[in-house]
């Protein structure tokens, strides 16, 4: 995936009250459960019907690292749904996201002014109107540069212009993204 989406993600799972199964069997398990058949499973995580059996039975115990990486991130998508439905309304209706980033912000200015791009450090509440432009695009599967466009947009409204209050006409860049941490 990317920054922004992973960063989303991450926000999201925040709100998970219970932690994902931690062995591969009962996770394979909650898979089978959840996508109704061993077969669905198998080709979801590309092995064979067979070992997902063998899983689910505690046959195999520990997965070879990249299986065990897919699985955890497949349970992941879909564990607690309901949960983080909530957390996504909430945020895109009340309380927003917190948006912790270091990365190039700068805008057409003169040069040599202080308006030129450098690497700031800003941790700032992001409008809930930006937080569900946010997840809508991530569900609509927009890709990492669309969603740049929409966390530099709220970066810009939220910080540089302050809410409306400061230049209509600033462009904000959001580049070179060193770090990009959401919170709900």
């Amino acid at each position: 995936m990317g920054l922004v989406s992973d960063g989303l993600d991450r926000a999201v799972h925040k709100a998970f009250t219970r932690p994902i199964p931690k062995s591969a069997g009962a996770q394979m398990r909650y898979l089978v459960r959840q996508l109704k058949g061993t077969r669905q499973v198998a080709a979801l995580l590309d092995v064979s019907q067979r070992t997902v059996e063998r899983y689910v039975k505690d046959q195999i115990r520990r997965p070879r690292p990249d299986l065990a990486q897919r699985l955890a991130d497949a349970v992941r998508a879909r564990w607690q749904p309901r949960v983080r439905e909530q957390a996504r309304r909430q945020a895109a209706t009340s309380t927003g996201l917190m948006i912790d980033t270091r990365a190039r912000f700068g805008f057409t200015a003169a040069a040599g002014s202080t308006d030129d791009a450098r690497i700031r450090h800003l941790t700032l509440a992001l409008p809930p109107a930006f937080a569900a432009r946010l997840f809508d695009a991530q569900q609509a599967g927009a890709s990492e540069q669309q969603l740049r466009a929409i966390t530099a947009e709220g970066l810009g409204e939220a910080y540089f212009r302050d809410g409306g209050r400061r230049a209509h006409g600033l462009e904000v860049e959001f580049t070179d993204v060193e770090q990009l941490d959401f919170d709900l």
